[in-house]
């Protein structure tokens, strides 16, 4: 297997990233990026500024999203890779979702104001890009700025994660809708960062299940949130369901992320990498 080294999972300022999709093509690209995907939440806005970019600095490029999805009372992510930006029934389901995120965060900073902690969701409009893609990640960096935390990762973990004061539940897309909407576009469905989610492993196993019976095809195994035990554990899991394997690091922000673009280790060789399967979905210049 030719090893390359692609990072398939990224985001821009057009959802929760801290860089515009022309500066995170250029910190890819230094840092020895050859495939990229832009996977904005919910969104595909960033991708023709993304792919112009990427394709006038020689890396090949796959137009991505991350699909928010509820499944057994969890937020799971799935990416769609080498999807047609402008599928009519993607876009619109990408529209659907984005909807309800304001009333969210409304009712977040309500939430958040009980606890003694005022003026949350202006604080976290200043940091969005987007105004229909207000998210945790917004209010995480305001409670940063004004003092409250440290770090972002120490927001989530005391008022923003699942049972913590500010977090409020959300019903996103159903498994299958966005399953077909990925694959209807021409893509591949990606369960994002399986270790992520909370699940008992019924749970995960019906998610898989599911996941292939609705026509998803790969799962991440090397991500910036994966240890290597749990690399070992998802490449077994992509060789019990017969999945391709994706690699991407989720990178949002120079000052956030737990890995930089393009510095996750290679995928196990045991596995068939899912851009074999996305080459007639490459763009290049």
């Amino acid at each position: 297997m030719q090893l390359i080294n692609a990072d398939l999972h990224s985001h821009s300022d057009v959802s929760d990233g801290t860089l515009s999709p022309e500066a995170l093509a250029t910190r890819a690209h230094a840092q020895g990026v050859e495939l990229w995907a832009l996977t904005d939440h919910d969104e595909l806005g960033g991708v023709a500024r993304a792919r112009e970019a990427a394709l006038d600095l020689g890396m090949g490029f796959l137009a991505g999203c991350e699909i928010s999805v509820t499944f057994a009372g969890e937020s799971v992510h799935i990416v769609g890779l080498g999807v047609d930006p402008e599928d009519e029934a993607l876009v619109a389901g990408l529209q659907a979702i984005r909807s309800g995120r304001r009333e969210r965060a409304e009712r977040m900073s309500q939430a958040l104001a009980a606890v003694g902690i005022r003026g949350a969701f202006e604080g976290a409009l200043r940091y969005v890009g987007n105004p229909e893609l207000i998210s945790r990640t917004h209010f995480a960096r305001w409670l940063v700025e004004a003092g409250y935390f440290a770090e972002t990762h120490e927001v989530f973990r005391h008022y923003l994660a699942a049972g913590k004061p500010g977090h409020v539940p959300h019903h996103w897309a159903g498994l299958g809708d966005a399953v077909r909407w990925i694959t209807g576009a021409g893509g591949v469905a990606v369960i994002a960062h399986p270790a992520r989610y909370r699940f008992s492993p019924t749970a995960e196993y019906a998610l898989f299940s599911e996941f292939v019976a609705h026509g998803g095809q790969a799962v991440e195994v090397v991500t910036g949130s994966h240890t290597v035990a749990e690399q070992l554990q998802y490449a077994d899991t992509a060789l019990e369901f017969e999945l391709l394997a994706s690699r991407g690091s989720d990178f949002h922000s120079p000052d956030e992320s737990r890995v930089d673009l393009g510095a996750l280790p290679d995928l196990p060789g045991r596995l068939t990498p899912v851009w074999q399967a996305l080459a007639g979905r490459i763009q290049r210049a």
